[in-house]
């Protein structure tokens, strides 16, 4: 008896124990912090940093997703809906003489941190950091490509439009040239952000003009809710009878929101996160996971398709800085770096695009344009975690190196995810590829699909006199922005 009352307690210690080792910051899908994400990625990172002596940086290619955000008006709303569903709750509770021992002091009376505002989605102070942060570690990571005084040729920094996306591109360039100025005690260096009109820029905002993918989010949109109504059922049932409140599957789905603005935005992890336990979140995490893999990732092929002219310009500016080193240019007449500051929906389909996060098998598949199988549901392992893919300044950096003295290759392409080398299935699991060899097998198969014949929905009307590609492109994304009332809803997992 004593040997079973013995092994009870070790089983509920380890729980326990467990409970108190687990990070509910780490389990957020797109909205986890960066400093979260690359811990993650430090202490699970297999890829070693392989770089061959004789082996130089000559030019750097940044994709980089804007910082940490406050949640938009849409949200904001949302939130507000649910603080006054709460209260509902709470007095029929109260009306039916049950008790509220088992409802947390913080429901009763709550409202929303974001009540009263009346904007939303613009970066926080956490995510100036990150990418002031980001700036500064680049820059002494790669000194050699940053030793010379500030051009915009040299180093172009290039955001969309959206408020966020630019000022984390602002929030980059303070650190990236700090004290490299003579503005004021601290130094500063001005320095120029450009951006295309969101009407024309299928570059960095390639989701928002391409009419295909529009139509596609939305016919799957309502079988991603279904995919997820299992789990938000099974964890309401857990909540109801846990608390003693009534709670809806969309009480469920926007505590579980607010739980994931609460950790990364305001650092609150035991109030709506304290809800759940342990493996609901992990449930709730891989319910996100699925909706960014099947919406943004490898669940179709559009997804990532879309994002092609993104890689096309990567490629072009390598082929540039080879060119120029080949032909020995004079230092401060040729770019040295590419920057670009984006959103969760560029980050996620130009990693794709690399082919990051996948098996060896599922790589040919994606280039037979084959459909993968899904995120395993927890506790199986899984590859395609939305915290590490694409978290808050989560970002792409593709190194171009010289490397003269090598026989194979003279120049090769490093892929770090949030600053870590990482393995490429194209290019046999290496972390660092001969750019001919990144080409033909990464870059290659995608390149016979044109953003225009991808992203083009069938006109309606035939007679239409043709015009340009180009005057076509900027007219159906015109007309798409104008029909598109959710365009500052992305990033919302």
């Amino acid at each position: 008896m004593f040997a079973i009352l013995k092994l009870l307690l070790v089983s509920i210690s380890s729980h326990l124990n467990a409970d108190q080792g687990f990070d509910v910051r780490r389990h957020l899908c797109t909205v986890t912090r960066y400093d979260v994400a690359k811990d993650i990625a430090n202490t699970s990172a297999a890829a070693a940093n392989n770089i061959p002596n004789g082996c130089t940086p000559i030019h750097i290619n940044l994709v980089a997703r804007h910082g940490t955000r406050s949640p938009n008006k849409k949200r904001m709303r949302e939130l507000d809906e649910l603080a006054s569903h709460l209260g509902e709750l709470i007095r029929e509770a109260e009306e039916q003489n049950l008790s509220l021992e088992k409802v947390p002091s913080w429901l009763r009376g709550w409202k929303s941190p974001w009540r009263g505002k009346l904007k939303g989605g613009e970066l926080i102070s956490k995510g100036e950091e990150e990418l002031y942060n980001l700036g500064i570690r680049i820059r002494l990571r790669f000194s050699e490509l940053f030793d010379e005084k500030y051009h915009p040729d040299v180093y172009p920094i290039k955001a969309t439009q959206v408020p966020r996306a630019s000022a984390s591109a602002v929030a980059f360039g303070m650190g990236f040239l700090s004290e490299k100025g003579g503005l004021g005690p601290a130094q500063h260096q001005s320095f120029t952000v450009t951006s295309e009109i969101p009407a024309s820029d299928i570059i960095l905002r390639f989701h928002d003009c391409c009419g295909n993918y529009k139509d596609f989010k939305k016919k799957q949109e309502p079988a991603v809710d279904k995919l997820k109504e299992p789990v938000l059922d099974e964890i309401t049932t857990a909540l109801v009878s846990r608390y003693g409140l009534k709670f809806t599957r969309q009480d469920t789905a926007t505590l579980w929101f607010l739980c994931k603005q609460e950790a990364s935005v305001l650092d609150i992890t035991d109030q709506a996160c304290g809800l759940f336990s342990p493996s609901e979140v992990v449930l709730l995490e891989w319910a996100d996971d699925l909706e960014l893999f099947i919406l943004k990732g490898y669940g179709n092929s559009i997804n990532y398709r879309m994002g092609v002219p993104l890689l096309e310009d990567v490629v072009q500016s390598m082929e540039q800085a080879i060119k120029a080193n080949e032909e020995k240019h004079p230092p401060g007449s040729y770019e040295k770096a590419r920057l670009r500051f984006a959103h969760a929906e560029t980050v996620v389909p130009f990693t794709c695009l690399l082919g990051l996060f996948l098996e060896g098998s599922e790589f040919q598949k994606i280039q037979r344009e084959e459909p993968l199988e899904l995120p395993p549901k927890p506790p199986q392992s899984r590859n395609w975690r939305g915290s590490t893919v694409a978290p808050f300044a989560g970002n792409n950096m593709l190194i171009l190196h010289s490397c003269p003295e090598n026989s194979k290759s003279k120049y090769f392409v490093q892929v770090l995810h949030n600053e870590q080398p990482v393995p490429m299935t194209g290019c046999n699991g290496s972390d660092f590829c001969p750019f001919e060899e990144f080409k033909e097998k990464i870059v290659a198969p995608h390149l016979k699909h044109d953003y225009d014949s991808v992203c083009t929905a069938k006109l309606e009307e035939p007679e239409q006199k043709p015009v340009s590609n180009k005057l076509s492109q900027l007219f159906r994304c015109l007309l798409s922005l104008q029909n598109d009332d959710t365009q500052s809803t992305g990033d919302e997992l």
